[in-house]
């Protein structure tokens, strides 16, 4: 295979940011087709990026597109369908995070995916920023011994907007704990190990209005989880769409505290100040001091601009490229998405009976 054939459904901004940049700048990654709901908005991104087929329904474009590979850059109650779908045709296929709306789905999701011997990946975006990639291999190497405690935050302003956003709509999306927090949940798993038990609230601040102008039924827009790792360290995470941050478009913060040390990394995007820092004490130091990110793990990529890496380095839609060519596993995948899924759940769960929901690592 010389060339991957894609097509990528959704013409979101999020679809003009990520997906259709990064595709564009693989020299093996061929746009072939793009599907989006308004035809015009669809006409005005294949004319932008040079894609040759329209569509309005991904059905279609499954069936006639004749692709390779398939990226999923929809809203979450979308996925589960198109995914099915994808796999039933042989696609290799790279969804958005949250991988679906219920803990089910996403696992007939990786098991369908399994059983198709398919390329599959879940954008889980932070995975692979130079910070964190740091932050991964410190923990590696002993940094912070055995880890005690972990904090991860993850907050945004957007829900503080009166207009209608599907993100807020509990029939669309798991809200703030979907959208934002199936990051802070992958994040954990992956520096720390798998999560055992959960005891969650969620709150929803603000009314919501649906496109038609009627209340609608919200999905929380703040999610504060309490819960246990399978090797017995504790963790918090905090994440909202409702913090007034002035001029900064988000803010991440995760702190480690183990048995030799410490880490804590923050990470302010956009702003007066948007690069990344990371201070760690070992138990020798007396004050925490800033880490410096080796250079290699930056490359050609500035870090004033973090989300270059997405179109210089060989991550998320590159790296699913990457994967299909050469023919081996690639992570993080539907696997991934099905464990973070599960702990979705029994936060909701969780809120819902006010009690703590252990996690099934059975299956």
């Amino acid at each position: 295979m010389n060339k991957v054939r894609v097509g990528v459904v959704g013409t979101s901004w999020w679809a003009d940011g990520m997906y259709l940049p990064a595709l564009q700048s693989h020299p093996q990654a061929e746009i072939v087709a793009i599907c989006g709901r308004n035809r015009p908005r669809a006409t005005e991104m294949a004319e932008k990026y040079n894609i040759p087929k329209i569509y309005t329904d991904y059905r279609v474009m499954i069936e006639q597109g004749d692709l390779d590979a398939i990226i999923i850059g929809v809203p979450d109650d979308l996925h589960y369908d198109i995914a099915i779908r994808s796999l039933e045709a042989g696609l290799n296929v790279l969804c958005d995070k949250p991988l679906a709306l219920k803990e089910q789905q996403a696992y007939e999701m990786w098991q369908k995916a399994e059983a198709a011997h398919v390329q599959n990946m879940v954008l889980f975006t932070y995975r692979w920023m130079p910070f964190f990639q740091y932050v991964h291999d410190l923990i590696k190497q002993g940094y912070i011994g055995q880890c005690y405690h972990a904090e991860f935050s993850f907050l945004v302003g957007h829900g503080r907007k009166p207009d209608y956003q599907w993100r807020l709509d509990s029939k669309r999306s798991n809200g703030a704990l979907g959208d934002l927090g199936s990051h802070l949940i992958y994040l954990a798993r992956w520096l720390i190990g798998e999560i055992a038990q959960v005891d969650a609230q969620l709150a929803s601040f603000a009314k919501r209005l649906g496109p038609d102008g009627e209340p609608i039924s919200p999905a929380n827009d703040s999610a504060v989880l309490l819960f246990e790792f399978t090797n017995g360290a504790q963790g918090v995470i905090h994440t909202s769409f409702m913090t007034y941050l002035a001029d900064r478009d988000m803010q991440i913060y995760v702190k480690l505290y183990g048995s030799d040390g410490s880490l804590e990394v923050n990470f302010p995007s956009s702003g007066s100040d948007f690069t990344a820092s990371i201070f760690g004490a070992n138990n020798s130091d007396k004050k925490f001091r800033k880490l410096e990110i080796p250079a290699s793990y930056w490359g050609d990529v500035n870090p004033a601009e973090p989300f270059g890496i997405f179109t210089r380095q060989a991550v998320g839609c590159r790296l699913f490229i990457d994967a299909i060519l050469e023919n081996r596993p690639v992570s993080p995948n539907f696997f991934d998405g099905y464990k973070v899924q599960q702990v979705i759940e029994a936060a909701i769960n969780s809120d819902r009976t006010g009690k703590r929901v252990a996690i099934d690592h059975s299956r």
